[in-house]
This record gives C-alpha cells, structure tokens and sequence, in this order.
C-alpha cells in the first residue's frame, strides 16, 4: 500500500448526540467510523454457498436456476447490516459467482462488515452470425437476473431478515460483464430506454424493465452503482431524474472494455460500440449525479485479479464510497487508501492524533480527531504557521479550504504528514 488514511472516529459530542436521534436514524449507530472501510472490523466471515434466488429461460432455451453464496460477517449482531450485490465478469461467456474476479472483493467487504452476495446470471452469446443482438440480449438477461436478486433479498427481510440487511442500504457492482449488468440495472429505467434490440416475445426475455426471474412485488431499486471495467451501451440512459450514484475504476489502456468511447471487441472481432467510463462519467457530471471516477493509468483490463497493488486500489475505492453512501456521517472520500489500518474505535491511538482523509481533496474537509489534550500546529511545506490550537481528549479538529501541497501536523505526540490533492 502507498496511500494511507486514518479511520474518522467519532467525538464525545457525536456519540451524545446519537442519544437524541430519532428512531429512524438508529441504522447509522453501526457507522462507528471503522466499519465499512476497513477489513480489521470484523476478524472472519461465513459463507452459504449456492442459495437460489431466481429461475429464468437461459440463451439454450432450458430453465437456469439462479444462486447467490452470501458473505456475512461472523460476529452476530442486531444492527441492520448494507448489503452489497456483486456481478461477476466474463464476456457473458463464462464466469462464474466463485470466480477470482469477485471472490476476494465479497470476503474483503464481509470483513468491512457488509453482506455481500456474489450472483450467477444467464450466459450466453448465442448467435454468431449477428454478435451485436446476441450480446445486447446477454446483458438484457443479466440485468434481469439482478433485478431478481434485488428483489430476493428485499424479500427475505420480510421472510425473518436471517442476514440482517438494511433494505435502505441496498448496492449494486459488478467485474467487466458485471459492470454493464449494474450501471444498466441502475440507469435503464423507462421503458422507453429498452434496447430496440430486444425482442420480448422470446423465451427468457421477456418481463418489461424487471423481468420474469423472480420475486416478483418487491422493489429492485438500488442506492448506489459500483464499476469495474465495465460500460453502458450509451450515456445518453443516465439522464436527468437518475440519482443512483456511481464509482468507477478502469484502466486506461482496456482492450477488451473501452476507458472511453469505442468497440467491444472480441478475439479481434468488433462487436458494438459502447460508452466507457470516463463518458459515463463525464454524462453524470453533466446531469449531476454524484460520482467518482478513478482512471487507472495503462492498465488494461481488469488488473485487480493477478496485481496486489491493482487490487488494493480497486477494493479502497470501491469501499470509500460504499462507506460514504452507507453513513451519513462519513468523510467523501475517492481514490485508494490503507483499507488494512487496525486502528479501531476502542483500540484508538492515545498518542497521534488521526487524521482523515490523507491524502485529502483541496476541496473537502481534513479532520484530526484527538484522545488525549494536547497542544498542535499546522504548517506548510515552508514550515509556516496555518493554524495552532488546544485540542482536548475527544476533540476533533476540521479544516477545509487547504490548498494544495505538504503539510505537517505538529502534536506533544510528533508530527504527521498530510498530504493535499487538487
């Protein structure tokens, strides 16, 4: 890891205030400033395998079960817990839920303390001589079968909730394929927007918007988008009224994905042009929708599955933004950071403040939280003075407007780096 930041933890003051919160504002307890974005919050993780959730006609024309292996934390707990849904990639050719692409992301973010759920979806590119339908179809079916998975757990709150989910606090990502499968999840949704490609009468396609894979009578809406290498077939479905936020990481130079606009090409052959992330991205900015966009410069495709230092990145930021959309109270954050760090609410530093997020955005808020009285000064990379104050035990120090460049936070403890982005 190259980029470190230190977990926000909660004041004094804040937690006072929990103890005047409404009722339906108690889900946010959980958010203790560690859980959610970082894997030492919970020690293990358990795992049931190949639970059905769905059923559907596949590209064969035979009935496909459809299963999900649910990843919860070990600990038992009453809290309501996020639940983050994961499609796998692989061309919509193979793949599978227990593939490498997914299976470390899912135990990661069960350490974190999310419900993670990695789903099977029907494959196949069934028509050689006409690619380009064939592969619209697969992403049709795909996003389908996640509308059914949605609408699975939804379900299972009102069957006893055994995994403890917040149906407020539902996320949808996926690898490559399953990036298509989630952004199109999130962002196709008029039936005006249905792929002229797609014809409804045919087994397995059918069903509207939500599809006939199951569960039907319960909502498949989600909170937030995760990407990775993935594309929609246009921009233009992120239109204005789309709310669902988004992060993306790709590589620069993806053959197999384009970064921006281009083909999907396989084995040499061009199949369709599609919208890459940075487009995607560039759409959302312009229609307003919150998102985070993070570039991996010359990296191809999805380099998280052979590359630690790939994977690091792409399991930070994903995590930063499903910590930020999942408590309210959480510093924004985009990009990598030390997902490891051990440093939790009840084992806090008596000495070094903890600063959050470092490397910070010029256009955010940096902030020191203390647990012991102590007398600090920041300065700049010239050694100059910015601001100097008395913190005491559970205070917590904001600043915001910090231009870019070096600085050093100056403690009775010692001094600490801080690092501010443009």
């Amino acid at each position: 890891m190259t980029r470190s930041i230190s977990p926000f933890l909660p004041t004094i003051a804040a937690l006072a205030l929990v103890l005047t919160l409404p009722a339906n504002a108690l889900c946010q307890i959980d958010c203790d400033g560690y859980r959610y974005r970082y894997t030492g919050a919970f020690d293990s993780f358990d795992v049931d395998y190949d639970l059905p959730y769905g059923e559907n006609i596949n590209s064969m024309l035979l009935s496909e079960e459809l299963v999900a292996d649910v990843y919860t934390p070990s600990e038992q707990s009453d809290e309501l817990r996020p639940l983050v849904l994961m499609a796998h990639g692989g061309f919509f050719l193979g793949g599978s839920n227990d593939g490498l692409d997914v299976v470390s992301l899912c135990e990661d973010l069960a350490r974190m303390g999310y419900v993670t759920a990695s789903f099977s979806y029907r494959l196949g590119i069934d028509n050689l001589f006409d690619f380009q339908t064939s592969f619209v179809e697969a992403v049709w079916r795909g996003v389908h079968d996640s509308r059914a998975a949605v609408r699975y757990f939804r379900k299972s709150v009102e069957m006893g909730n055994p995994y403890h989910i917040d149906p407020e606090r539902i996320y949808l990502g996926g690898v490559s394929a399953g990036g298509f499968i989630a952004m199109h999840h999130a962002y196709v949704d008029e039936d005006s927007e249905i792929p002229t490609y797609i014809d409804e009468s045919e087994p397995g396609l059918g069903g509207g918007l939500e599809g006939l894979s199951g569960n039907e009578g319960y909502s498949s809406d989600i909170d937030g988008v995760f990407n990775i290498a993935g594309a929609l077939q246009t921009a233009d479905f992120l239109l204005l009224g789309d709310n669902e936020p988004l992060v993306s990481i790709h590589g620069t130079a993806d053959e197999t994905v384009p970064y921006a606009e281009g083909e999907i090409v396989f084995t040499g052959i061009p199949i369709i042009d599609v919208d890459g992330s940075s487009i995607v991205h560039a759409m959302a900015d312009f229609v307003g929708v919150d998102n985070c966009l993070i570039p991996v410069e010359g990296a191809g495709h999805v380099p998280h599955i052979f590359d630690e230092s790939y994977y690091d990145l792409t399991l930070s930021t994903v995590a930063g933004k499903l910590g930020e959309w999942a408590c309210e109270g959480y510093v924004p954050v985009c990009g990598g950071y030390d997902y490891t760090a051990e440093t939790s609410v009840s084992e806090a530093s008596a000495t070094l403040p903890l600063l959050f997020p470092n490397p910070a955005s010029a256009q955010g808020r940096v902030f020191a939280s203390f647990d012991a009285r102590s007398e600090w000064t920041l300065v700049n990379a010239i050694g100059a003075v910015v601001e100097r104050g008395v913190a005491q035990a559970g205070d917590q120090v904001v600043w915001s407007g910090l231009s870019p460049g070096w600085y050093a936070l100056r403690s009775a403890a010692g001094s600490q780096a801080l690092v501010v982005q443009p």
